[in-house]
């Protein structure tokens, strides 16, 4: 298994290379919160085999955050395994992060920037318009604003993974579709997961949506295939509301 990080303020960067097939693979995972707790999961078995912009999606307290930690590596299940096609670390990052006050957002960002992808990093301030956040410390931001800075120095690392658990949480809409029509093209190389309870906004986006049910469901997991919408494309409303249907009927 891959592992799990956070940014770090090392300058050093792989240079780009080829990539080999992406794919992301639960087999049989059981996990229980404490010893005398009924299992959140037993033999849950989950797979992601294309790069591209996927989701976990389901109502709250079924487990999405819990298997997402688990699949980055931040909690051990008590049985199962996760396995990765390849090398690179898997990021998680929610949306309660929040960077020291110590220095302004963009030195931050700086100094989470790997040598040669300043380029990146200004076309990300520009694309998550928060440029006039630079100068700003991170606790007199807003939550969007403070959201959107923490996912970006996410986005400048070596990934071959990236897990967003509700990342774009109290950044407005049309804000959040740009965010995430842009990191579509950017990254069509990588996975990213998307965690969200925005019915819509998944169906919409995302590619392999794989709908996590309640504890008394079988199976826990149901694959519902999303529109999966880029910047060049446009929505399909009748495919829009079919997808969200099967969300919906899923759940």
């Amino acid at each position: 298994m891959a592992a799990a990080g956070r940014p770090s303020s090392r300058r050093a960067c792989p240079a780009e290379r080829k990539r080999s097939p992406m794919r992301i693979e639960c087999r049989n995972i059981s996990y229980r919160y404490h010893a005398e707790s009924e299992p959140i999961f037993e033999n849950l078995s989950l797979c992601y085999d294309q790069p591209g912009f996927h989701a976990l999606f389901g109502p709250s307290g079924v487990g999405k955050t819990t298997l997402a930690r688990i699949i980055c590596g931040e909690i051990q299940p008590a049985g199962g395994s996760v396995t990765t096609s390849r090398t690179e670390p898997i990021l998680y990052t929610y949306n309660l992060e929040r960077l020291p006050d110590w220095a302004t957002t963009g030195r931050h960002l700086e100094r989470v920037t790997p040598d040669g992808r300043a380029g990146l990093r200004e076309s990300l301030v520009d694309i998550f318009d928060i440029r006039p956040c630079l100068d700003q410390r991170f606790g007199g931001l807003s939550l969007g604003q403070q959201n959107r800075v923490n996912l970006l120095r996410y986005l400048l690392q070596d990934f071959g993974f990236l897990i967003m658990d509700e990342s774009l949480a109290n950044v407005d809409e049309k804000t959040r579709e740009t965010i995430i029509m842009h990191l579509k093209e950017l990254f069509r190389d990588r996975m990213i997961i998307y965690i969200s309870h925005n019915l819509v906004e998944v169906a919409r986006f995302c590619r392999q949506i794989a709908v996590l049910r309640s504890v008394s469901k079988q199976p826990r997991i149901v694959r519902v295939t999303g529109q999966d919408l880029r910047l060049e494309g446009r929505p399909d409303r009748t495919a829009l509301e079919k997808t969200m249907l099967e969300m919906m009927n899923a759940a």
